[in-house]
């Protein structure tokens, strides 16, 4: 049985639940670059298990990544980027490269839904709650979960599923998020999809 291309979109037309990973095709190429990286590669099994689980559910996965300023970038052509020979973090990557039927949003700044079709996406999707991993919590996740705090989601922040520059910023980032905004925090063998 052949399924077609609208046919496919239309199984996560409904779902409660988005994952989103946030950041993890990088080449990490930037100021503390080297760090991140350092703390990211404890990250990339569970948040690889968590995307099978979430796939297994029905749960769509959503990409939502730097641009890194190349304004004509698409999702092939970054991830050949960051496994090219001479990388850093190939390894990081490929362990978490997209799938044909994942989504892939690229974002010009640190939150998610700043100037992209993020919000949009989630609305055709049904979305009520999403499930931030990746890079980094101190940033990128912080001001991701900010905004859809602001926007009325619940939130999961699963804390073997995303890093910062040192175990302590990404402590003290979850720690902020699950006082201030009420997000959820925890292992993400914990989380279940109900």
């Amino acid at each position: 049985m052949v399924i077609s291309a609208k046919a496919k979109e239309r199984q996560y037309a409904v779902s409660r639940f988005a994952l989103l990973l946030i950041d993890v095709i990088s080449p990490f190429e930037f100021p503390d670059g080297d760090q991140i990286l350092a703390q990211a590669r404890s990250i990339a099994q569970p948040i690889a298990r968590l995307k099978r689980r979430a796939r297994a559910a029905g749960i769509p996965t959503i990409y939502v990544n730097d641009n890194f300023g190349e304004w004509r970038s698409e999702r092939s052509a970054l991830v050949q980027r960051c496994l090219a020979a001479g990388s850093k973090g190939p390894d990081f990557v490929d362990q978490l490269k997209p799938d044909d039927d994942d989504y892939f949003v690229l974002k010009p700044m640190h939150s998610a839904f700043y100037q992209t079709p993020l919000e949009t996406l989630l609305s055709f999707l049904g979305t009520q709650s999403l499930i931030l991993t990746g890079l980094t919590s101190n940033s990128c996740i912080s001001c991701t979960a900010h905004d859809a705090n602001m926007r009325q989601f619940e939130l999961y922040v699963p804390s073997d599923c995303s890093s910062a520059r040192s175990k302590e910023e990404h402590q003290s980032a979850l720690l902020q998020l699950k006082n201030t905004i009420k997000a959820k925090i925890g292992r993400s063998s914990s989380l279940s999809f109900r």
